[in-house]
């Protein structure tokens, strides 16, 4: 998302991931009636207020109809941000999302589709192309998973709420301002539930201060089937971040490789990553040591590079990934679905654990366990 997540609160900071989907913003299609318009008189109310002060803003009648058309209080988007639980990820866990198997192979396959559209976004921006890959790639995986929530009811049930209204007010307005500048329709502007458009997310406020029309066709549209403009508006937003063209963001290291202000560990016993100026600059699009690395190691990744050669210590109930890959494979395959197996035991795993436990007459904890695998097999 293009703006530190820390503007949004929860969000993803440090070794977090709050909403984790592709995007870790967005909403897949269909995600629940909690996500439609509901009637809110207070609401009702609310756009009222915003609408006077909207039109002394310069913005016409005609405008604020079209963009409020079929728009209301979504309670979802109110749960969503309330609800934001700051629950750890190690890096091992980010990593395994961000950079998995099939992102890896989606992200080759997209930059072999889009060579020439990357390789000339390279040539305007200086910034490697495969980083470009990678941001979208992390944020809507590559382009599966934007967002279908109208960004006009989002940031105004937002904006409403309060919690943090003077931001979402700042972002509504901006999405006034990319429709009356014709980038999309209202019936196309639509993104996450907190706010986030297109191919590499974006917020409204960030739109307008980077996104670029790079197809040429007068419009900025990071929401068409043809990423071209999002993809140039990410490397538009790194090179204004201080992107070094030829620069690398960094390097895994050896484990005997000391500390310092270029070297970090973001996970105890993990692996070290020398980084330079670059990694810096992908933290101004999520101010995060884990996305940095992230992005920077799928990039590395699609470019037909290694996996980290580092290992991972077990985990705190002394699992290690290829473990809990096996624990969740045994508890599919006895009925008790985790959603897949990546070795990260999220909320789906964790059910699936107490559903197990429940029914071998265990007491229920939903942690993994190498006990529990052993049961298992």
């Amino acid at each position: 998302m293009v703006i530190n997540r820390r503007t949004f609160g929860a969000g993803m900071s440090a070794l977090s991931v709050a909403a984790c989907t592709g995007g870790f913003q967005s909403v897949a299609p269909g995600a629940g009636d909690d996500l439609r318009p509901v009637r809110n008189a207070d609401y009702d109310r609310w756009i009222a207020g915003f609408r006077s002060r909207a039109l002394s803003q310069g913005f016409p009648d005609s405008l604020l109809d079209a963009a409020f058309r079929g728009t209301g209080y979504l309670p979802g988007v109110v749960a969503r941000d309330r609800d934001q639980t700051e629950f750890s990820r190690t890096l091992e866990d980010y990593l395994s999302i961000t950079v998995s198997d099939a992102r890896v192979a989606a992200g080759r396959t997209a930059a072999v589709r889009h060579r020439s559209t990357l390789a000339a976004i390279e040539a305007e921006y200086g910034v490697d192309a495969n980083i470009v890959a990678a941001i979208w790639g992390v944020e809507s995986f590559y382009g599966d998973r934007m967002g279908d929530i109208p960004v006009i009811s989002a940031t105004s049930t937002l904006a409403y709420d309060g919690r943090r209204g003077a931001f979402f007010e700042e972002q509504l307005i901006a999405a006034l301002r990319i429709l009356s500048r014709g980038d999309t329709s209202a019936a196309g502007l639509n993104g996450s539930w907190a706010g986030a458009m297109g191919h590499t997310q974006f917020i409204p406020t960030s739109f307008l201060a980077f996104a670029v029309d790079f197809t040429g066709d007068g419009r900025r549209d990071i929401w068409s089937d043809d990423p071209s403009d999002a993809l140039a508006s990410t490397a538009a937003y790194l090179a204004r971040s201080g992107w070094q063209s030829g620069l690398s963001w960094g390097r895994e290291v050896e484990r005997d490789a000391g500390l310092s202000g270029t070297v970090i560990q973001p996970q105890a016993g993990g692996p070290r990553f020398a980084t330079t100026a670059n990694f810096r600059a992908i933290k101004r699009y999520n101010n995060s040591d884990a996305y940095a690395i992230g992005v920077g190691h799928l990039a590395d990744r699609i470019a037909g590079g290694p996996p980290l050669r580092t290992p991972f210590p077990p985990d705190e109930f002394g699992m290690t990934r290829d473990n809990r890959i096996a624990l969740q494979e045994a508890l599919t395959e006895s009925g008790f679905d985790t959603g897949g197996a990546d070795g990260v035991i999220g909320s789906r795993s964790r059910r699936a654990i107490s559903d197990y436990q429940r029914a071998a007459g265990l007491t229920v904890t939903g942690d993994p366990s190498l006990d529990l695998l052993r049961r298992l097999r």
